[in-house]
């Protein structure tokens, strides 16, 4: 009991969805930014290794890269920017 859970609640789900509904967000566009949102994540969580995020997704890693493509997101640069960001705390924590 009181363990918190690693993913949002149904009701929390809920609240999103309606939320973006009532800002007047198109159907394709709220599926569109779920599928970046969750793809970054998996990326993010196997430090941007697309190999490894394909079978967390459970799909083929050339589906990946395609979807990637199509949603016209360069993970690349994000992870040189999220490690410039880690290199640039660690020189902060050593001075």
């Amino acid at each position: 009991m009181g363990e918190k859970q690693p993913y949002p609640t149904s009701a929390q789900l809920d609240a999103i969805v309606l939320q973006m509904y009532r800002a007047g967000i198109v159907y394709s566009e709220a599926v569109r930014e779920f599928k970046k949102k969750f793809i970054l994540t998996a990326l993010q969580d196997v430090n941007w290794n697309e190999t490894k995020a394909a079978p967390t997704l459970r799909i083929h890693r050339n589906t990946l890269a395609r979807t990637l493509r199509e949603l016209d997101l360069n993970f690349r640069a994000l992870r040189k920017a999220e490690r410039g960001a880690d290199l640039r705390t660690q020189k902060k924590i050593a001075s």
